[in-house]
């Protein structure tokens, strides 16, 4: 374990910290009482108050992988997703562009990390959103979510037919809803592309313009998945 493996997985889990250097390497001293003091070595000490983020990050230096993925209740097949260390795991909300689709996937692919198509996963039955809240619930290691926003439908405020914009699906909206309520406005890019209204003026989302091809944006969104704690790849881009 290196002391930035031990950033990102902080900056991950949303965990506030300080880091601070000490001698032959770093000390993390989080706002919930842990400290972990990362050395040059690899090897790590533990201090501070014994939690469950303290335990998670101790098994994680014992076996030096990370440990077999844990499933959520309800859903009996889909992605693995480990306890410890950065996580790779990315959900992808999208609405009829399956090309646009298939290209984020590829792309996110392609640095290294894990695209989760909920439509995808068989869930007991589930719905999309059933799905979505097991995968966004208490446990979930999910940080950073992408939303394409492509001019699937038209509409206009009443009275005003003059006015026809293209629009997201109504089901994308409801989707960008529930993942910003859950991860906050910094871990979730919305793809944008040209032509489609943007659902809202809230500032501080992060919204990613393209023209025609999900690759145009491919800098731009590893910038905002390095922010948010990932460790994309970019040896493929």
């Amino acid at each position: 374990m290196t002391a930035e493996d031990l950033k990102a997985f902080l900056t991950q889990r949303q965990v506030k910290f300080e880091d601070n250097p000490i001698q032959f390497g770093m000390q993390f001293r989080c706002k919930s009482g842990e400290i972990f003091n990362v050395f040059e070595s690899g090897k790590i000490s533990i201090q501070g108050k014994k939690t469950e983020l303290s335990e998670i990050v101790r098994e994680w230096d014992r076996s030096g992988l990370e440990p077999p993925g844990i499933m959520q209740p309800g859903l009996r097949e889909g992605p693995p997703r480990s306890a410890a260390g950065p996580q790779r795991d990315v959900f992808i909300v999208y609405g009829h562009d399956i090309g646009a689709r298939d290209a984020l996937e590829l792309l996110l692919r392609r640095m290294g990390l894990n695209p989760i198509i909920l439509q995808n996963l068989a869930g007991a039955g589930d719905t999309i959103i059933e799905k979505l809240e097991h995968y966004l619930g208490e446990r979930s290691n999910v940080g950073f979510a992408c939303v394409l926003l492509t001019p699937d439908d038209e509409g206009y405020r009443a009275g005003a037919p003059d006015q026809k914009k293209y629009r997201a699906r109504q089901n994308v909206i409801l989707e960008l809803g529930m993942v910003l309520g859950r991860l906050g406005r910094h871990r979730v890019a919305i793809l944008t592309k040209e032509s489609v209204e943007h659902p809202s003026d809230i500032s501080g989302l992060i919204y990613i313009p393209f023209v025609e091809r999900v690759d145009e944006l491919k800098f731009d969104l590893v910038k905002s998945l390095q922010n948010a704690g990932y460790t994309p790849r970019t040896s493929e881009l």
